[in-house]
């Protein structure tokens, strides 16, 4: 059984990035088709709003491939069934993030965007638990404390505020500036969690 421990430990990183790429590739297809055939992104300058919607689609696309890919690269871990499935859940949350683009859902568009990052944080946690397990990660985990609820309250309020928006959204449809704000903010958390993931990978790779 040891063996086989080690088998999917070894194969797993490269499983996992090759059928992401594959996921991934196909929602920048996506994307690329909405910007190319969606005629209001050219016709006056309050197409800067949904510009930054699909910004936020793309900053949403690359934050999941640097999720994965870092902690592919940087810890082994002995995968479930879930570790196999989460991809194609989070490429549909990215199909609809693409389909769901412009004025006419965005309420949809934001309960989504607040699903993706619920489902992210929880991927990452998951893989986190699973490697602590692993003694080969025990050089990082030695100064890291077991998380607590305290250090999920940033992601709760994050997932919480995209959905209160979102269902807002539905119920009253929302003003240009309301929606431009909105935005906005959405694509400076998204920024803000590649700040993160850089921080995150220069302390794991650190000599």
């Amino acid at each position: 059984m040891r063996l086989i421990r080690e088998r999917v430990k070894e194969h797993l990183p490269s499983v996992l990035l090759t059928l992401l790429s594959i996921v991934q590739a196909l929602a920048l297809e996506l994307l690329w088709s909405h910007v190319r055939e969606t005629g209001y992104l050219y016709e006056s300058w309050s197409a800067a709003l949904w510009w930054s919607q699909i910004l936020a689609v793309f900053l949403g696309i690359v934050l999941i491939w640097v999720v994965y890919a870092s902690s592919a690269m940087r810890f082994r871990w002995v995968p479930s069934t879930g570790d196999s499935v989460y991809p194609f859940i989070i490429g549909i949350s990215e199909f609809v993030l693409v389909a769901t683009l412009g004025p006419d859902h965005l309420g949809v568009w934001f309960l989504t965007l607040a699903f993706v990052f619920a489902i992210m944080n929880w991927v990452s946690h998951e893989t986190m638990r699973r490697a602590r397990f692993d003694e080969e990660n025990a050089e990082f985990f030695a100064g890291v404390g077991r998380a607590t609820l305290r250090d999920f309250y940033g992601a709760f309020a994050v997932v919480a505020g995209l959905a209160a928006f979102g269902i807002g959204a539905m119920l009253w449809e929302p003003g240009t500036l309301v929606a431009a704000v909105s935005i906005v903010i959405a694509n400076g958390l998204l920024i803000a969690q590649l700040y993160v993931a850089r921080r995150f990978w220069e302390r794991s790779i650190a000599p």
